[in-house]
């Protein structure tokens, strides 16, 4: 056994097992999954693809992020942001930390599997392949549009939860892939800019690194305007109602001004700010389209 090994039998705790699994992240994930599930039947969801589908793809979002610790731990220990963690501090070596992410990815897909349905276990694992393999392993390393193609395992948490209800896939499912798909630029983009120097450190090629700041500051206004254009979408499809349209444009008049503001670059503390008003952005918009799903309900046991 290896002094590091050694030292990490002797510190882990299970607060490292849990950083590795990005709670902040799979909480986010999970709260656009099981909105989606919500979306997808008229009424209440049935408990058991409600309770095992939200199971599964916590496991899986988990068994992800670990895979992506074990994989950037080189560059985390450099990165202020990650330096911290748990592999970069010895706390948790690469073997617990790898057996760890495959137990809990064989568990989803069982549980996916055997408690909810096939197709979503299928999407689920084509997922988790997508994020710790695809872009963590790959794209991260190899283009500056990374996170754009690499957003698409990301945006899948809805479908997952719409096709965990429904067995099925439909375009309102997709409507709010596309949502999660147009915001991740600007999201991510954002942070990026705020970390460019890190970046450029540890020679992982984000756009503020390759192509500049002032580039990536208009490419976080134009993606900001086709994600406030695509949030429309829902409203112009009849998914949703008045009350979600009125939602969705308050909120992106509020990324629009944090977007135009960052594209100034009048202050360098405004893409953190961007980026932190990015979450609570699509917190906000996915919350808009759950309680709008419910209003007609709610009005028809008012009795109006």
């Amino acid at each position: 056994m290896t002094d590091t090994t050694q030292t990490a039998a002797m510190t882990i705790t299970w607060r490292d097992y849990l950083e590795l699994c990005k709670p902040k992240v799979v909480a986010l994930i999970m709260f656009t999954a099981i909105v989606g599930m919500f979306l997808a039947v008229p009424g209440m969801v049935p408990w058991q693809p409600l309770l095992f589908g939200s199971i599964g793809i916590a496991l899986a979002s988990a068994s992800a992020a670990t895979i992506n610790h074990v994989v950037d731990q080189r560059i985390d220990a450099i990165m202020a942001r990650t330096r911290n963690r748990p592999l970069p501090t010895g706390h948790m070596d690469n073997r617990r930390a790898l057996a760890f992410a495959v137990i809990i990815g064989v568990i989803a897909m069982l549980v996916l599997y055997f408690l909810v349905n096939t197709i979503t276990m299928v999407l689920t694992f084509i997922s988790l392949m997508g994020y710790a393999v695809v872009y963590t392993m790959y794209l991260k390393r190899a283009t500056p549009q990374n996170i754009v193609i690499g957003g698409a395992a990301g945006a899948a948490p809805p479908v997952l939860g719409w096709s965990a209800v429904t067995g099925d896939i439909n375009e309102h499912s997709l409507l709010l892939f596309l949502i999660i798909f147009a915001w991740t630029p600007p999201h991510f983009w954002a942070l990026a800019i705020h970390r460019h120097k890190e970046y450029a450190k540890v020679e992982i090629p984000m756009l503020p690194v390759t192509h500049g700041l002032a580039f990536t500051r208009l490419q976080i206004l134009l993606y900001t305007i086709i994600l406030i254009i695509v949030t429309i979408l829902p409203f112009v499809t009849l998914m949703s109602g008045v009350f979600y349209l009125g939602g969705a444009l308050a909120l992106g008049m509020g990324f629009l001004y944090y977007a135009v503001a960052t594209h100034r670059a009048e202050d360098e503390s405004m893409p953190i700010k961007t980026f932190g008003y990015s979450i609570f952005y699509l917190m906000g918009l996915f919350a808009f389209l759950l309680i709008d799903h419910y209003i007609p309900a709610i009005m028809h046991a008012l009795g109006a």
